[in-house]
C-alpha cells in the first residue's frame, strides 16, 4: 500500500526560544524539533509558566528565536517579509480586538488586508471569500451586528472567521477557550477541528483543556520542563509524555480514559 506523503506546512529545526537582556540569554526550551502537516488540528499543551507563549511569539515571527530556525511551507520564516508571512499565516490572540465599534462583516473583512489595494477597496473575489468565512463559522446571521453586542463565544468565532478570510495555510490562535465555559470551550475547539478538516488548513492552538485536545486533535505538541515533543496523542498516551505534565502528588493521568484525575 502505498503511503500517502503530507505536506509540511511549519518546521522548526534545532529551535530554542527564550530571551536575551543585558547580554544575558534565558532560555526556556531547546532542541524542538516539529512538523506540522496540512490539514492538522495540533494542539499545544503544558503547565502554565511552561513556555507556550514564547513558542508561539517565536512561530509568529513576534520574537526572535536564540538559535534554530522555523520553516513555512520550506522557507525560513525570518527570511521572510511582514507582507509575504500574512498571506501564509494568520494569528488569532487571547486580547479583545482594538476596536469593537464595527459590524461582523467588517472586522472579519480586516483579514482580507493583505490582498486588497491600497485604498482598501474589497473586490468581488473579496467579498465572496468573507461570506464563506461567516458560514464555515456560523455566523452569517450575525454579518450586521456591532461587535460590542457579541457575546465571548460569538466574538471568538468571528476572530476565527478573519483569520479564515486572511487565506492562509497556518492558523495559530492562543488560548481560543480562554473566558468561554464548558460547552463554549468543546464548540471552539470541536469547529476548529471541522474547519481543519473543511479546509485543509494546518490549525495550531494553545489550551489549557488538554483533555479536550487529546480527543479532538490530530497532533499535540507538548512542552514539560526537559523537553518539546510533538506526536498523535495515542502515541503520546503510550510513551507516558502526559504522566509528566504535572507534579505526580497532585495529579495522575490515566492512560485507560486518557484523561487526568485529582489524587484523592
Amino acid at each position: 500500500m502505498t503511503k500517502t506523503i503530507q505536506h509540511t506546512i511549519l518546521k522548526t529545526k534545532n529551535l530554542t526560544i527564550g530571551y536575551t537582556s543585558k547580554k544575558q540569554q534565558t532560555v526556556i526550551a531547546s532542541s524542538i524539533d516539529i512538523d506540522l502537516h496540512q490539514g492538522e488540528l495540533v494542539g499545544l499543551v503544558g503547565a502554565n509558566g511552561i513556555g507556550k507563549s514564547t513558542l508561539l511569539r517565536t512561530l509568529t515571527k513576534v520574537q526572535e528565536p536564540l538559535n534554530g530556525t522555523v520553516f513555512i511551507n520550506n522557507k525560513s520564516l525570518f527570511e521572510t517579509s511582514h507582507l509575504e508571512l500574512s498571506k501564509s499565516l494568520s494569528v488569532v490572540l487571547t486580547e479583545q480586538p482594538a476596536s469593537k465599534n464595527l459590524t461582523v462583516f467588517e472586522l472579519v473583512a480586516l483579514g482580507r488586508q493583505p490582498y486588497t489595494n491600497w485604498v482598501g477597496n474589497l473586490s468581488e473575489k473579496d467579498t465572496t471569500i468573507i461570506e464563506k468565512a461567516l458560514i464555515q463559522t456560523n455566523i452569517k446571521s450575525l454579518k450586521d451586528r456591532m461587535c460590542f453586542e457579541l457575546s465571548d463565544g460569538q466574538l471568538q468565532k468571528v476572530m476565527i472567521a478573519r483569520a479564515l478570510a486572511q487565506d492562509t495555510d497556518l492558523i495559530i490562535l492562543d488560548e481560543p477557550t480562554t473566558h468561554l465555559d464548558m460547552y463554549h470551550k468543546a464548540y471552539i475547539l470541536k469547529l476548529l477541528k471541522t474547519l481543519a478538516k473543511n479546509t485543509n488548513k494546518t490549525i495550531l492552538f494553545s489550551s489549557h483543556e488538554i483533555d479536550l485536545a487529546i480527543q479532538l486533535c490530530d497532533r499535540m505538541v507538548v512542552m514539560t520542563n526537559n523537553k518539546v515533543v510533538s506526536d498523535m496523542p495515542c502515541n503520546l498516551i503510550s510513551k507516558g509524555i502526559f504522566n509528566d505534565l504535572f507534579p505526580k502528588d497532585m495529579i495522575a493521568f490515566d492512560k485507560k480514559t486518557g484523561s487526568f484525575r485529582v489524587k484523592k
